[in-house]
């Protein structure tokens, strides 16, 4: 169990830090990557956002359902003020108004001609299928957050997935794709 207690009175998971981190961390990165589009500082919130979720817990006697939401809306708020902290620095920026995308910094770990590549295989994809990769795969949703965005069945929302994936996977190698995402 993670959290000390102190007579009753401290937070205390039914699961292990390790299993806490394990099960949450790669949805959590995608979700912050997706924000930050730069590998490096994806990490860096991950690790932020882990830290003071943990600390959180540990110093409240609260049990959380969703780990998920409870820590996308963590780095959330971390994100939003790394963004105030450069709009300090850099002028005024209006956050809502941010592109990740254009906001970003370099990041070397994939270059402009795998993005046009994967775009392309996107866009030849149905409307729902990109939806589909949009919510589950860009955006980290889970699959009941999906199926309740779109209107579907759960195990709907899994089968378009997979059904992506293939098609996706099937462009990519009709076009002899040899580049890493």
């Amino acid at each position: 169990m993670f959290g000390k207690e102190k007579g009753g009175n401290q937070w205390k998971q039914d699961i292990s830090l390790e299993e806490f981190c394990e099960s949450t961390w790669k949805e959590l990165y995608r979700f912050i990557y997706y924000k930050v589009q730069n590998r490096e500082e994806a990490e860096d919130i991950t690790q932020e956002t882990y830290a003071k979720a943990i600390s959180y817990l540990n110093r409240n006697n609260i049990r959380i359902l969703n780990y998920g939401g409870y820590l996308k809306a963590i780095a959330r708020n971390i994100i939003r003020d790394h963004w105030r902290k450069k709009q300090r620095k850099e002028g005024n920026i209006n956050i809502e108004e941010i592109n990740p995308v254009e906001f970003a910094t370099d990041d070397f770990a994939e270059t402009s001609n795998d993005r046009a590549t994967l775009e392309k295989a996107l866009k030849s994809l149905t409307e729902e299928q990109q939806q589909v990769i949009n919510l589950r795969i860009l955006k980290g949703y889970s699959s009941a957050e999906t199926a309740k965005i779109m209107d579907r069945k759960e195990g709907t929302v899994r089968v378009i997935q997979y059904r992506a994936i293939k098609a996706l996977a099937s462009i990519l190698k009709d076009i002899d794709y040899k580049g890493g995402f």
